[in-house]
């Protein structure tokens, strides 16, 4: 049988790396990772591994299988079969000491992965490190094969890779702290082997992270330290030093070290030694990738010590500067090294947190003050480094689009640092610094358009900071704005000044009126929307702030609103504006109707709704058959911008009138175009908005449209007449003189959707019904109990969130699972009070087989991301029924048979479920939750061995296709 899996096996290579057939090679490659999951792949591959003939396909193939195998099948395995596999790994481990070097890596994982399964004991008492310490004496011709060993075993203890239970693989690492000092002393001994240098360098950056029982004067004097940091000034070894240099860095301030104060024998031979790579951050002869490691221990320096560096000693302002040196240097990635620091630095001199030790008030606020003013020098210099950053080059016409979205996500970058600045040296004193930037890139031509970059970075940076200034301002901005109209229209600079008017409205609004400043700003948004579609993107956004921040002075101008809506919407008269973009403009006149006296702001309502309703029934008119083919995108564009209307004119009363007086246009849609997924979710998003905003005053035609989307939803099942629903719940849920049709409402609502979700693959087939229909069925738990829960469907509707609790699209899941928790909470709470007997008695007929469901879940037929949301559920399900929620865990969890879960762990779960009921948080329980989750998901095969145990035949009705 192994001799004809054995030739299979090479068969299946040859056929994957050589067969010309593209059909053949696919099939082969599914055969072996196939294979790769039977309990013969252990001895093939150890067989072939050890067969001299193999060539390197079959090694390479061969190595990464027995190594995927230990990772997450051992458990398969005997436990007599422990020895002979170590033996062997052992005697592959010697056989690939020179290679081939992937091949060797992978022998190397699979024993390290052998460590984290078996105790120290196996290992003959002293552990793997002991054991490996032994042959590298004895046996020193293997010594690069040891030490590849020595440097993967602590990289392998936080690979989830590895099936071994949480608790062995806490073990583990406390077993590798335990033995960090043997491992030091086997690196320290490879060092007389100059070969082996990089090696050894890298296994110590490895072992540092275990090395928190040595002292950091140890440490300091260690053969390791020196050897790393004198490698700091080699080419060769410059990039392994700096990674050694790094971790030890993080040692020292690491949350298992004792004490900054006793990381001082460290931390001071730590820094000179970093700060005395700064010249070469300058050194033009490097190459860049040594010059970027370097940068990045000055930045990991930064971000450690900042604590330190905020108290402003010589020493740290030393830093500050080598720092301010990385920020200046002409590569972005390079400088953007810092950006971390910058933020680091401002959160801590602005922070409260950070002057506790000083003692009194005054102490605080006088040491605030002192660091505050020492460190503006640097940040004044930060500001004029990181303002040049935005410039856009000379060549961005022929940037790809990849390389246009780094330089936005530059450009951003660069604003966050700013914004930080201001924290530190004031809006006001970063605005001076940056207007210097403008008026020099004013003199510099770019006014008759040459040179135009410096004085758009200049100005891209002062909008950066809008919101860190006073509306207030009165020296610089006065200055800014009347500049803005002289500026040449190119593209790029027209798009920043537009964003720079929408980003300083507020201002605009509260600036004097001898400055008329806002008609000529209105101009260049004219200009702007009909230059390019990014600068109508741009202007529309402005737009739509100006008009929401200085309604008050648009409202004796509509006229010239109107004409600039009618322009942009009808798509004549040269505007460049999206459609999309458009619902920004249609926002800013809605917001500007709602300042106006009620007769006013109907009349303007209805001349802004006018053209849109024209635009729908003109199509209409063209019959029932064009209605029925148009193009979705034809109606919703119109729609939607009904949408922005209801939505953001907030006069009740008034939009009550327009959508009674619209309905009957929007009828004729429901009704014509109800399959229509896409229009029907901009119809119901724009009656989901009028409902929002009318609330009672809808009147009558709440009544029409709620008997339109009952209709139509037995008809079409389109979800987004439950999303619809549910906001008409939240609205008009309380409110008794609604209660006839609401109930009405629930009930056909929830009767049809039964009817479609009566499995798992009903549920994934139609995930969003299942979203919106739990989602409408909490909203009616919270607003509406009376109408819901005492009626027959609630119990149907618990029965069908049983069935599709496990449906794997995520939004589904997480609404059906907090309709559960709604149910619970409801039976403990005291507004349930009156529901709690009904509740006991549906959720006590379905305990067992809710609470195996629950658990299920918990232990992998969800996902492990629904964790908490799950967690939650099983909390609230044993406060209300704790007792019962008991036992009904006790009978499940005894179905799990041994192999997949011990009795140790069994009783923890109790001890979880006994939590919850007595009134454990959820923070307190979910990583416990989470402990037997990993236990039960360790590898696929207990996966799967825990999901036959909990859903046998009676209950396969709730199990979904999990995703791989």
């Amino acid at each position: 049988m192994e001799a004809q899996a054995t030739a299979t096996v090479k068969e299946a290579l040859a056929a994957l790396y050589h067969h010309p057939d593209d059909t053949i090679r696919a099939a082969a490659d599914r055969w072996l990772q196939k294979f790769q999951h039977t309990l013969d792949a252990w001895q093939v591959a150890d067989s072939l591994l050890h067969d001299e003939s193999s060539n390197l396909e079959t090694l390479m193939f061969c190595s990464q299988t027995l190594r995927s195998k230990v990772q997450r099948d051992f458990e398969e395995l005997p436990s007599e079969a422990f020895r002979p596999l170590q033996d062997s790994l052992y005697g592959l481990l010697k056989k690939f000491n020179k290679g081939p070097p992937k091949v060797r890596t992978q022998i190397c994982i699979a024993i390290a992965a052998l460590a984290v399964h078996v105790p120290v004991e196996d290992w003959g008492g002293g552990g793997i490190v002991n054991w490996l310490g032994d042959e590298m004496k004895s046996q020193q011709e293997f010594i690069p094969s040891f030490l590849e060993l020595l440097i993967i075993l602590p990289q392998e203890t936080s690979s989830y890779k590895i099936a071994a239970r949480p608790e062995r693989r806490n073990q583990f690492e406390n077993d590798l702290c335990s033995s960090a000092n043997v491992a030091l002393s086997l690196l320290t001994a490879c060092l007389g082997f100059d070969e082996l240098k990089e090696q050894v360098l890298e296994g110590f950056a490895s072992w540092l992270r275990f090395c928190h029982g040595i002292t950091a004067a140890t440490l300091a004097s260690h053969p390791l330290v020196h050897t790393a940091l004198s490698s700091l000034n080699t080419d060769q070894f410059l990039e392994a030093a700096v990674n050694v240099t790094s971790e030890l860095i993080h040692f020292t301030v690491s949350r298992d070290s004792c004490g900054i104060t006793e990381q001082f024998p460290l931390i001071q031979i730590l820094i000179p030694h970093v700060m005395g790579l700064k010249e070469q951050l300058k050194d033009s002869s490097k190459d860049e990738e040594d010059v970027k490691a370097i940068a990045r221990l000055f930045a990991d320096m930064g971000d450690s010590y900042v604590d330190l560096i905020a108290t402003g000693s010589g020493d740290a302002m030393q830093i500050v500067n080598a720092l301010l040196e990385v920020t200046s240097h002409s590569e972005f990635d390079i400088s953007s090294m810092t950006f971390n620091f910058w933020h680091h630095l401002k959160r801590n001199l602005t922070g409260r947190d950070s002057y506790t030790s000083c003692g009194s008030e005054v102490s605080i606020e006088a040491e605030r003050n002192r660091r505050m003013q020492l460190f503006r020098p640097p940040f004044e210099v930060l500001v004029s480094l990181v303002s040049s950053r935005v410039e856009y080059p000379e060549d961005y016409h022929t940037f790809s689009e990849e390389d246009r979205r780094d330089f936005r996500y530059a450009r951003y970058a660069v604003s966050d640092v700013l914004l930080d600045a201001t924290d530190v040296l004031g809006g006001d004193s970063t605005l001076k610094i940056l207007f210097m930037k403008l008026i020099q890139a004013c003199g510099s031509g770019a006014e008759q358009n040459q040179n135009w970059q410096p004085l758009e970075a200049a100005l891209f940076c002062i909008q950066a900071i809008a919101k860190s200034l006073s509306i207030e301002e009165k020296e610089i901005l006065p200055q800014v704005m009347p500049l803005l109209p002289r500026f040449p229209h190119q593209e790029q600079l027209l798009q920043t000044v537009c964003s720079t008017i929408g980003a300083f409205s507020k201002w605009i609004d509260a600036a004097p009126a001898e400055l008329p400043i806002l008609p000529p700003l209105v101009d260049i948004l004219n200009k702007g929307m009909s230059t390019s579609e990014d600068t109508a993107a741009a202007a529309s956004v402005a737009f739509k702030y100006i008009c929401e921040d200085c309604r008050g002075k648009f409202s004796g101008s509509l006229d010239g609103l109107f004409q600039i809506y009618h322009v942009a919407i009808s798509g004549v008269g040269g505007y460049k504006v999206s459609s999309e973009d458009s619902l920004h403009l249609v926002e800013a006149l809605s917001v500007v109707i709602t300042t106006l006296p009620q007769d006013h702001a109907r009349r303007a309502l209805e001349l802004i709704c006018m053209p849109i309703i024209n635009s729908l029934q003109e199509i209409i008119q063209q019959g029932e058959s064009a209605l029925q083919q148009v193009p979705a995108r034809h109606l919703t564009v119109h729609i939607d911008r009904l949408s922005t209307i209801f939505s953001n004119v907030k006069l009740p009363e008034v939009v009550a009138e327009a959508v009674n007086r619209y309905w009957s246009t929007l009828k004729i849609i429901f009704d014509h175009r109800a399959w229509d997924t896409r229009t029907m979710e901009s119809l119901c998003r724009s009656c989901k908005f009028a409902v929002r905003t009318c609330g009672r005053s809808m009147g009558i035609t709440i009544g029409a449209m709620l008997l339109e989307i009952q209709t139509l939803y037995q008809q079409h099942n389109q979800s987004c007449f439950l999303y619809l629903s549910s906001e008409v719940i939240k609205i008009f849920g309380s409110d008794p003189s609604c209660a006839s049709y609401l109930t009405c409402l629930i009930q056909t609502l929830f009767n049809h959707t039964i009817q479609l979700l009566r499995t798992i693959q009903d549920f994934t087939a139609r995930p969003d019904i299942a979203d919106d229909c739990f989602l409408l069925a909490s909203r009616c738990i919270r607003y509406c109990p009376d109408l819901f829960v005492p009626t027959e469907i609630f119990p149907r509707l618990v029965d069908c969130a049983m069935a599709g609790v496990t449906i794997q699209h995520r939004e589904a899941c997480k609404s059906i699972l907090c309709f559960l928790s709604d149910t619970f909470d409801l039976a403990k709470s005291p507004e349930g009070e009156k529901y709690r007997d009904l509740i006991n008695t549906i959720v006590l007929q379905r305990g067992a087989t809710l609470a195996r469901i629950m658990i299920a879940s918990l232990t992998g037929a969800l996902p492990s991301g629904r964790l908490e949301e799950v967690s939650y559920v099983l909390l609230s399900l044993s406060r209300a029924f704790g007792g019962n929620m008991l036992n009904w865990t006790r009978d499940c969890i005894a179905l799990i048979p041994p192999q997949a879960l011990t009795d140790s762990e069994r009783s923890r779960f109790l001890t979880i479920i006994s939590d919850a009921s007595s009134g454990s948080s959820l923070g307190s329980l979910t990583d416990r939750f989470a402990e037997i989750s990993e236990v039960c998901r360790r590898n696929k095969a207990v996966q799967d061995i825990v999901q036959a145990a909990l859903q046998p035949h009676d209950l396969a009705f709730t199990v979904a296709p999990r995703h791989s």
